[in-house]
């Protein structure tokens, strides 16, 4: 095995190992909704507030996210690991039998503990993703916890014993 082979293998390991959220995020196009499972997001700032989503190169998404394009970070909850595998296919079907709305000019999905509408800031190249920063415009926080995903499996948080 190669240098670059053992450290890119490593790499993979050390990252299943962190716990990440799990997020659909949506655009439309042409009056059709279109979405991708992520799990690489953050808050970026409060002053003004501002997310960041990593997209792969090859994502339809990106190509759908022009600078100053709407978006939506539908956050998903602990019960929604149907939602998040759906979404995480290739294809422009996605949205079927999913209940949405457009609000704030991004679509949204029903049942998420947590919500934002943002515009497409910059797009920042990264290896073989690209990193959008998003300024928020509107958000929602219906409560619930959420889903996460490690170890290559969804689950969700749990707050330790004292």
């Amino acid at each position: 095995m190669t240098t670059t082979a053992l450290l890119t293998d490593t790499f993979r390991e050390v990252m299943a190992g962190v716990c990440t959220p799990v997020s659909v995020v949506t655009t439309l196009t042409g009056g059709a909704p279109h979405g991708t499972t992520v799990s690489a997001f953050a808050s970026l700032s409060l002053d003004p507030p501002m997310v960041l989503v990593s997209l792969d190169r090859r994502s339809d998404l990106l190509r759908r996210l022009p600078e100053g394009g709407r978006f939506g970070l539908n956050v998903l909850g602990s019960g929604q690991a149907p939602l998040a595998a759906a979404f995480a296919r290739k294809g422009d079907d996605k949205f079927a039998g999913v209940a949405w709305d457009v609000e704030d000019g991004a679509p949204r999905l029903a049942g998420c503990p947590g919500w934002l509408a943002c515009t497409v800031a910059a797009r920042v190249d990264g290896g073989d993703h690209v990193v959008v920063l998003g300024q928020v415009r509107a958000a929602a926080a219906d409560g619930g916890a959420p889903l996460t995903y490690f170890a290559r499996s969804f689950g969700t948080h749990r707050a330790l014993v004292a």
